[in-house]
Formats: C-alpha cells, structure tokens, sequence
C-alpha cells in the first residue's frame, strides 16, 4: 500500500470510528482528533534529550493535532525497557531501534514493516545508497536510520610526541609497539584503552576482521568467502594472541572490566594514548574540559597484515510498534526526523556519519577529526565497508557469550584455542539451525 494509500484510509478509519461514537478512548487517542505517541528512546543523554525534545517541538508544532510523549529511559536498561513495552503492546508507539535489537524485536513480532509506506516519502530519493540499504534489509523496512557508526583511532598527540613517535599508528602491529613504549604503570599512564567489559567483543572482533581481511565476506563480515567463520581462519588465532598481548603489555589492568564510559574517560585524562571508537566520541570531547583540541586526533581504522581494515557500519533509527493504534501518524513522526536538515543537525551533534546525500559537502565532516572518516571513504578497497549479522534473532545471546569468554581468555582461564573454537562452533550451529550454512 503506499504512503498516500496508507494515510488515507487511517484517516478514514480513524473518521468512521469518530462518527458511530466507537474512537479509541486509549490514552493515545482522546476521539477529538488529537493523538498522543509514546515515543521511545534508547542511547539515552542529556545534551541529546534536549535536541530530540526540541525537533519534537518542531514536529508538534506543524502537527497541531498529534503530542509527542518522549520517554527517556537510563541507556543500560533502555533497551530492555523498551523490548517489556513492546511484549507488552501497550505504551509505545515510535521507538529507538539499532542494528542489534531489530533482529530479537522483528522476529517477535513487535516491529511495524514500513517498507510500502516508504515508497511514497518524498525523502527516500535523498538518502544515500547505505541508508536505503540499511532501512530495507531482508525485504522490510523495520526502521529509518538516523546516522550511521564507524570505528576509527583516537590518538592523544601529546602522549606519541613525548615518546618519539612521528605519527600515529597505521596497523595494529603499529599499535602494539606504540603502546607497549607509551605504557609507564609507575607513572599512572597507559597505551591504550583497552575495551575488556561490556561490549568488548567489539573490539577484539575489530582485530580478526583486519587479519582476516583479505578472506571476508564483506555482506557477512562474521564469515569467509569459502563460507567457513572468521573465528576459524589460521590469521584470527595470530590476532588474538596480539590482542592480548596488547592487554597485558600495552593497557591498565583495570580496563579488563572497561566499557565505553571508562575508556573514553581514561582517554581524555590522560591516562590512555589510544582508543578505538565511534565518531560520537568527537562530540564528547569537544566538550570536555580535561582535554584540548590540540591534545587529540583521529586516524584511519588499524590495518591488518594485508594492508587492509574490515570497517563494520553499526547504525540505528526510528521504528513503529506493530501495536500502535496510529502507525500513519508514527510515520509521519519517523518521516519527519530522518529528512532535511534536522537529520544533519542531529548527526552534528551526535556525531554520527549522516544519512543524506547533501551532507557530504558540508564542511563540518570533510576536517578536523572527521578527515579519518573521509579519508576511509575515499580508500573503499583498504577500509573496507562490512556488514556484520547484528540482525540476527541471537545476537544479545552473542553478545553475553562472547563478552565473557573474551574475559576468560584475558585472565588465562581460556586459551585462545579455546576461545576461537567456541565462537566458530557457536556461528556454526547457528547459521546450520537457521538454514544458512
């Protein structure tokens, strides 16, 4: 059905209902007209709160007729809260869904397919090639990206310096030896910010996929092209024994229980040289007071021994509940958040990779920490542009799996045989279950 189609007979529902005195009487619907939308979101900030509250009073404001409730939950429970507000079907009409929630969420059900309703936006044509790409995956469209997530290498310019370094690392190998130099426990200073807690897989996957470059599957960046998993590959066993290494040689001990909060803030002290991370950080520390502008800098994603770096896209959007009872005006909300030049706005200041087209010629992410981002763009066949399966109905379970072996492994309570052997016995299985092996 198309949007016009789509909106059309909503209204005329909507119309009928009114007239035979049957209206919603829900708390979204008060039969007048006017309609309430719970709105859910989920990396929760304050600064980004503020500027999704005021786009929401842009958006009320050319839509007298529909309120926008924005429910803002802490960020590590936002994710779970939102999945208790969708089981429950009550309570949500427009929510925040990323890459990695979109599998659990559509394989139950709860996520609205946007995809014939989309076809007649006027803002499809403006997305760029990866924003269509990533809201029509699978043959639906379960969310509208509002940016996009790369990794790339923060490097403290003060720390390489003082240690006789010219430039920042280019490869991992590079990497190691720099932060192995820069690494002084006696005078509280480390090498690099060592991701060993919540999420840490992330990384240590980062450095298999750079080994294993050459080999991968770039629309499956967890396999090879002979079909077999990264995990398997004779180069993933040399990069974990790497990256270990850089653990016990280059890296606090403490950062074995590191998530995003401690390594950004063990960056910006001082006490970590490197970090590998999303642009958002460019916005963190821009603001913060412990560090300057001159003190910092970004470089391109390590390489492998190839020469070359597995970039994997990691993006989020907005989606509708399946168990709204106003998904035409959820769209219009979605429609009106991913267009124009709020959706730049909101990738400034968030900083995020946008998802139209006329924002490649803003200056703003052509210079300054984002030149490692445009250099990668402009060097598709040495970063190379991956998708990893973070759709799949099983990722949460991954995560928890390989997050905590990878923390046996840093304590020698796993070998790295061992771990390798786990995480391709563990892809293996189920892409056999799910008929993709």
């Amino acid at each position: 059905m198309s949007n016009k189609l789509f909106r059309g007979a909503a209204i005329g529902l909507a119309a009928a209902l009114t007239m035979t005195g049957c209206g919603p009487g829900d708390a979204n619907g008060s039969g007048d007209g006017k309609v309430t939308l719970n709105m859910v979101e989920s990396l929760t900030s304050p600064a980004r709160t503020t500027l999704i509250k005021s786009q929401l009073a842009d958006f009320q404001k050319a839509n007298p007729n529909i309120t926008v409730n924005l429910i803002s939950p802490p960020t590590d429970s936002a994710d779970q809260k939102i999945q208790q507000m969708l089981q429950s079907g009550k309570g949500i009409d427009v929510l925040e869904a990323r890459d990695i929630t979109v599998g659990p969420f559509s394989s139950n059900g709860w996520l609205y397919d946007m995809k014939s309703d989309l076809q007649g936006w006027d803002g499809w044509n403006d997305l760029t090639d990866n924003a269509k790409s990533y809201a029509t995956q699978n043959g639906k469209a379960y969310y509208v990206p509002y940016g996009f997530y790369g990794l790339s290498t923060y490097y403290r310019t003060d720390l390489i310096k003082q240690s006789g370094f010219d430039s920042p690392p280019h490869s991992w190998d590079d990497l190691i030896k720099q932060a192995e130099k820069i690494n002084d426990p006696s005078k509280n200073q480390y090498g690099y910010a060592f991701r060993g807690g919540k999420n840490g897989n992330t990384n240590a996957v980062a450095i298999i996929e750079a080994y294993v470059a050459d080999k991968l599957d770039t629309k499956n960046a967890f396999k090879l092209k002979d079909g077999s998993t990264i995990f398997s590959a004779p180069e993933a066993k040399t990069a974990m024994q790497s990256y270990i290494e850089l653990f016990k040689n280059g890296s606090p001990p403490s950062s074995i229980a590191w998530g995003y909060p401690e390594m950004v803030q063990g960056f910006s002290s001082g006490s970590t040289a490197f970090l590998l991370q999303d642009p958002e950080v460019i916005e963190t520390l821009g603001q913060s007071q412990s560090i300057t502008k001159d003190q910092w800098s970004t470089t391109p994603l390590l390489v492998g021994p190839s020469g070359k770096a597995a970039q994997p896209v990691a993006t989020a959007g907005w989606g509708i509940a399946q168990s709204s009872q106003h998904k035409a005006e959820a769209l219009k909300l979605t429609e009106f958040l991913t267009s124009g030049p709020r959706t730049v706005e909101f990738a400034k200041k968030n900083s995020l990779v946008p998802i139209v087209k006329s924002a490649t010629d803003d200056p703003f992410f052509k210079t300054g920490p984002w030149a490692a981002y445009v250099t990668m763009n402009q060097h598709p066949d040495t970063y190379l542009n991956v998708i990893q399966p973070r759709t799949v109905s099983w990722w949460s379970e991954w995560v928890t799996k390989s997050d905590s072996e990878l923390q046996q492994a840093l304590t020698g309570k796993m070998t790295t045989d061992q771990l390798l052997a786990s995480w391709d016995q563990y892809w293996t299985a189920k892409w056999k279950t799910a008929g993709q092996s």
